[in-house]
């Protein structure tokens, strides 16, 4: 509708009023001035079309009236419902926003402004925006910023200002001047935004870069930086450091006997401890897993590094005691001094690794001092470890055969699969050489599984050739057999090459299965259940629970060669024998000695009822094609 309800009203009783008037005055001039009654009739007519004329010129103006206050209207109606919805923004955004006028006095402030800043309307109503400086910007802060406002009309930036309560924040800001029509300066608005949880996380994730979420030491990247910057200063002052490198002795066995949980408190204890034991100029840290790293920054003398060395190992002999668990731990400790040993961080920590592995080497809970001829080993151990990966693909492995004999009869009844390493240059590789890095780089889980293919592979072969063989031994690693897999493997090979399983024995040494019992258990008796026979290899040179042993689904005990070798004249060696012998017998299985390299040692084990043994007496580890297998020699 072009009119209100009341003007349309008002207009209608303006026309009827007018109509009654023309009617009546009309009316009086033509009785007054007109006697003819045909003229009569023609200026009626007359006066109809005439007013009919006047009331459309009347509606016409009236029309075009409204149609001008309309178009005057319209334009106001929505600028105030744009006002309405910029106030409600403006009342409504999470962001502060202060407006000043032309001299910099505030104006307005929206709802997010007092909740920001503690400010109420009324404190800052017609004060300068200084109210809020914090004192942490320089004068040419500000001279830059309305730098900036006078050459651009904006301004973007971080700035720390104070709240009403005293506290300094920081903001995030964007300021932008306003222009009235005539182009000038009418007003200055600033929007801005709290980012204090923001600067809060970049602080917590910058904690987080440099340091152990565990224990809250510094970590590797940290320690390393530390590191550097104490080398540089040493350097400049003509002073030594010392870097110790301390790994917790046995960690795994805790670990995953009782539990990470366990395991994580510990080391959160163990980095407390050492703490304690450190004054000013000492940097510990926490390189991963159970490894930990001490800089002393003032340690010019191999004397002072090993006095350092020593209190540590001194400080880990009380227990820890927690959640009803009293845990001992020892440490082994590697130690590189600057500027002897190295000149830098990186380097350091290489030598300190490399003593590391030789006191853990050394029998543990000690210490080593780096040496030339360590980096040297440690060298070689890793040209060994890249030649063993490639001797992997490029099949220079070899499986050699080693005859177990029956001792009641001395014939051969059995072998066990060993593994050789053929160098194209070395010529054949002593396994002492090549296995325990194998081990270390966990390499030896993928030897064994060859060797495992290839001796099943060969003990088919002489099964079809007519070879009365009960059985072909495999050593199975700590690695491999630690492995959840292992189980799918064993049957897949099986599966592959057609062996009997009842042919198929595997040997696992004492330690692998004692450093996990449980998981041991499980994984023995699923063994079982394919059919094959179970072995512990190297027995008395563990730490076995004989509660645990008899629940293993075992078949054979093998002595250690190491109680062998003093055979029969060795009483403690005798002993010892005597006693694995007897043991095996009670729980019904067999007893196999290993490291036969006499005579009388076979005599001695044959006269106290041990079934098997192998050695170079018997026959040095062979190629297959190599075996004699008529070979019986005779023990009496």
């Amino acid at each position: 509708m072009l009119l209100s309800y009341r003007g349309a009203l008002r207009a209608g009783l303006v026309y009827l009023l007018i109509s009654i008037l023309w009617i009546q005055l009309s009316q009086q001039v033509f009785i007054n001035f007109i006697d003819e009654p045909r003229e009569m009739v023609q200026w009626q007519m007359l006066r109809g079309y005439l007013w009919v004329s006047l009331s459309a010129l009347f509606i016409f103006l009236l029309c075009a009236r409204s149609a001008r206050v309309h178009r005057i209207q319209q334009p106001l109606k929505e600028n105030r419902e744009r006002l309405r919805q910029a106030a409600a923004v403006f009342d409504c955004t999470r962001e502060g926003v202060l407006v000043t006028d032309a001299r910099g006095r505030i104006v307005h402030v929206n709802r997010a402004f007092i909740e920001i800043t503690g400010y109420q309307v009324e404190d800052v109503m017609g004060r300068q925006p200084s109210l809020f400086k914090s004192g942490r910007h320089s004068p040419a802060f500000y001279e830059q910023m309305f730098r900036s406002l006078n050459q651009d009309g904006e301004w973007s930036g971080e700035i720390w200002n104070r709240r009403k309560s005293g506290e300094i924040y920081p903001q995030w800001q964007t300021i932008r001047v306003i222009h009235d029509d005539q182009g000038q300066v009418s007003h200055y608005v600033a929007v801005f935004s709290d980012i204090s949880a923001i600067k809060h996380s970049e602080h917590e994730l910058a904690h987080l870069a440099h340091h152990d979420p565990l224990t809250d030491l510094p970590n590797r990247l940290l320690f390393t930086d530390r590191a550097e910057q104490a080398l540089a200063s040493a350097q400049t002052h003509k002073r030594g450091c010392a870097l110790l490198l301390l790994d917790l002795d046995h960690f795994k066995i805790i670990n995953d006997s009782l539990g990470h949980n366990v395991g994580d408190q510990l080391l959160k204890a163990v980095g407390e401890r050492l703490q304690g034991l450190f004054g000013p100029g000492v940097t510990l840290a926490r390189l991963g897993g159970d490894e930990f790293a001490v800089l002393a920054e003032s340690c010019p003398q191999v004397v002072q590094a090993a006095a350092l060395a020593q209190r540590i190992i001194h400080g880990m002999k009380q227990p820890f005691v927690f959640d009803g668990h009293q845990l001992f731990v020892s440490v082994s400790i590697g130690i590189s001094l600057f500027p002897s040993d190295a000149l830098s961080a990186e380097q350091l920590l290489r030598n300190a690794d490399s003593a590391l592995f030789k006191a853990k080497s050394s029998g543990r809970e000690g210490y080593a001092l780096y040496t030339e001829e360590l980096t040297a080993h440690a060298q070689h151990r890793i040209e060994i470890g890249n030649e063993l990966r490639r001797a992997l693909d490029q099949q220079e492995l070899r499986v050699y055969y080693q005859p177990v004999h029956d001792l009641q009869t001395s014939r051969m009844i059995g072998v066990e699969a060993l593994v050789r390493w053929q160098h194209p240059l070395r010529g054949l590789v002593s396994p002492a050489e090549f296995i325990p890095i194998a081990e270390r780089t966990g390499l030896i889980a993928e030897i064994d599984a060859w060797v495992m293919d290839q001796a099943c592979r060969q003990m088919c072969r002489w099964l079809a050739e007519g070879r009365g063989l009960s059985f072909l031994a495999v050593n199975i690693s700590s690695r491999l057999f630690a492995r959840h897999e292992l189980y799918e493997q064993v049957a897949k090979v099986l599966h592959e090459t057609g062996l009997d399983p009842a042919k198929l024995e595997l040997e696992v040494t004492e330690s692998a299965v004692m450093d996990d019992p449980e998981v041991a258990l499980e994984q023995l008796h699923r063994l079982r259940e394919l059919g094959l026979s179970l072995a512990i290899d190297d027995f008395g040179t563990g730490y076995s629970s004989l509660l645990r042993l008899k629940r293993l689904p075992v078949q054979k005990l093998k002595i250690d060669q190491g109680f062998v070798a003093g055979l029969p004249w060795d009483e403690d060696d005798a002993a010892i024998v005597r006693v694995v012998i007897a043991l095996a017998q009670s729980m019904g299985m067999q007893v196999h000695a290993e490291g036969i390299e006499q005579r009388d040692q076979a005599r001695f084990l044959l006269d106290h009822q041990c079934d098997l043994g192998q050695g170079y007496w018997f026959g040095r580890p062979m190629l297959a094609a190599d075996i004699d297998w008529a070979r019986a020699p005779a023990i009496r």
